[in-house]
């Protein structure tokens, strides 16, 4: 190379450079859990960087998982559970893009770097995190709620108007948990105490539905199994609703924003797990899907009326939150057949 045709890259390279990142274009492909995206924060992200946001829904971690294990699915980011996190980590699925020497990194709140599924944060950022109880309708019950026997041995009050969740891994922990078992248990006389349990009290359960909101306010049930974000939403509409803090206990869990290994858009993905750990975005997240974030700072940025909502709010007397990791595949096959029984 000449010293002319040297000087012409330098000055390419500086007229680049001063121009911006050359992949603040183009298009980001999420597929994200069902009414969970703030559509004001994917319009702020593509009118910020010049970049076409298109966003596909799953209803399960199972369903997302699925889809990603058969290659090629187009998508740069998905959104996994802190236990379907660990799996593909481990599995190679996604990409160790380092948000943790990312610039708005140090806006993460440090309780949440050292994460079982993520340790110091080489792969996810959080998206929203919360608990899995239950919520219940307190002008048609006025009984003590906090307790698993509402979904499992309901008073008759409830009987014929309950909603659990269609998730394996939250209705089988929850019937450990009433029953004072281990998680991730592989005892089978306990399996099988569950099973029973569980088969006997789906004669009580209306539905079986992810959609806890629209079940509540619908009045199609009085009380469901429920996410504490979801419970939030559904008093809104329904305010004699309350979030239940059983004292067997209950699931904590963080959903996080992960990139696909071999992503089309790896430096828009990057660039979008970079800007939601900004403290006014993060709570973006919060005031539409109505969960508590990762990002300090966040919380002058969120609406007054879930900043101290009781279902983002632990008493003091609650349990702490259950986070469970992934179990032994054993295990998970011993589950299924429970839940094939509980379908059936």
């Amino acid at each position: 190379m000449t010293t002319s045709t040297k000087h012409t890259a330098a000055i390419l390279a500086a007229a680049i450079a001063a121009a911006g990142p050359a992949w603040a274009e183009g298009e980001l492909n999420i597929y994200n859990w069902g009414n969970y995206t703030n559509p004001d924060l994917i319009e702020k992200f593509e009118q910020e960087f010049d970049v076409t946001v298109n966003l596909d829904d799953y209803d399960s971690n199972e369903t997302m998982l699925a889809k990603v294990r058969e290659g090629n699915s187009g998508y740069d980011i998905v959104v996994p559970s802190d236990s379907t996190a660990a799996i593909m980590i481990d599995q190679g699925l996604l990409a160790e893009v380092k948000p943790n020497e990312m610039e708005n990194f140090s806006n993460m709140d440090p309780r949440w770097i050292d994460v079982y599924w993520d340790e110091g944060r080489n792969y996810t950022v959080p998206w929203q995190w919360g608990t899995t109880s239950f919520t219940v309708d307190t002008a048609v019950y006025d009984g003590e709620i906090n307790t698993l026997g509402l979904l499992f041995e309901p008073p008759e009050v409830l009987q014929g108007r309950i909603n659990m969740l269609n998730d394996m891994g939250e209705v089988i922990n929850a019937a450990l948990r009433y029953r004072g078992y281990e998680r991730c248990n592989s005892n089978t006389e306990e399996l099988r105490d569950v099973t029973e349990l569980l088969i006997s009290a789906k004669e009580h359960w209306r539905t079986m539905d992810y959609a806890a909101i629209e079940k509540l306010t619908s009045g199609d049930v009085d009380i469901s199994h429920s996410y504490n974000g979801a419970a939030i939403r559904a008093r809104d509409q329904r305010p004699t609703l309350q979030y239940a803090y059983p004292k067997e206990g209950f699931t904590g869990w963080m959903d996080n924003v992960a990139v696909l290994e071999g992503a089309p858009n790896m430096e828009n993905a990057k660039l979008f797990m970079n800007f939601i750990m900004e403290p006014e975005n993060a709570a973006m997240i919060s005031n539409f899907a109505r969960y508590a974030n990762g990002i300090t700072g966040s919380t002058e940025f969120m609406d007054s009326d879930i900043q101290d909502a009781p279902e983002l709010t632990l008493p003091a007397d609650a349990p702490a939150p259950d986070f469970v990791k992934p179990c032994p595949q054993e295990v998970t096959d011993l589950y299924n057949r429970i839940w094939t029984k509980l379908k059936q």
